[in-house]
């Protein structure tokens, strides 16, 4: 199986705190893999690193097998990988249009910003493709800071997806989330990989959502990974369960 995204010994110091240290993993086309630790494990770090947020210490990020290690974000997206954020990035005084119309105006290829809205053939039609895909017809024209929280991480994993990405990466997507909310961007993510073929790198703290979701988990603690594997294989194993849930299951 094919590889979109492999991290090889990737490392990253701040002052004297080594947040992420020698992690190395591979997350595979069309699949969903998630990674999962307690707090302070360096899951936030690692995800920076791969975004092009922070640039490394030590290690490469390879993407579609070429190395874009400390890329910036933009120039990530414009090799096909864009992320949403564990808290909600979203201009809250626009419309929910408007939030994907910016983010979707990246597929005009800078010829969209000093010409008229009119003129964005491929930024508009994007967006009604993520309206419907994402069932947000009746919000369409309400403001961000209107919507639940909900519907405004939904909305943003659509701002994500605008301009086409073919590896998405999800931080936290469920956090503060109802129960109902949280099974509903379950359904999203698996339409997203299994029905889009989009390959998707998430951090999750719901275990049984990552349980269910994911095809692939690497385990982070102490700012390294400590275990990867199936789900099942990761549920199963007595030194995940001794970091992780602290007991034996």
């Amino acid at each position: 199986m094919q590889s979109i995204v492999s991290v090889r010994g990737l490392g990253v110091r701040f002052g004297a705190l080594q947040a992420v240290n020698d992690v190395s993993f591979d997350a595979q086309r069309g699949k969903i893999t998630a990674v999962i630790g307690p707090n302070g494990a360096g899951k936030s770090s690692l995800f920076n690193l791969i975004s092009g947020a922070i640039v490394p210490s030590a290690g490469q990020v390879l993407f579609e097998g070429q190395d874009v290690t400390g890329a910036s974000p933009d120039k990530m997206l414009r090799a096909g990988l864009a992320r949403s954020f564990q808290i909600t990035n979203l201009f809250f005084e626009l419309s929910v249009r408007e939030n994907l119309r910016l983010a979707a105006q990246f597929l005009e290829k800078g010829r969209g910003w000093l010409q008229p809205v009119a003129t964005s053939v491929h930024a508009l039609a994007r967006v009604d493709e993520l309206i419907v895909q994402f069932s947000l017809q009746s919000k369409a024209d309400e403001l961000a800071g209107y919507l639940s929280h909900g519907e405004q991480r939904r909305l943003e994993i659509a701002v994500s997806l605008a301009a086409r990405p073919r590896l998405l990466l999800l931080d936290e997507p469920t956090q503060g989330m109802s129960h109902a909310d949280t099974q509903e961007t379950e359904i999203l993510i698996r339409s997203l990989a299994v029905e889009h073929g989009l390959s998707i790198l998430l951090v999750e703290h719901d275990v049984d959502l990552v349980m269910n979701l994911s095809d692939h988990v690497v385990v982070m603690h102490q700012g390294q990974k400590l275990a990867e594997g199936a789900p099942a294989e990761v549920r199963g194993n007595a030194i995940v369960q001794a970091a992780y849930f602290g007991k034996k299951q």
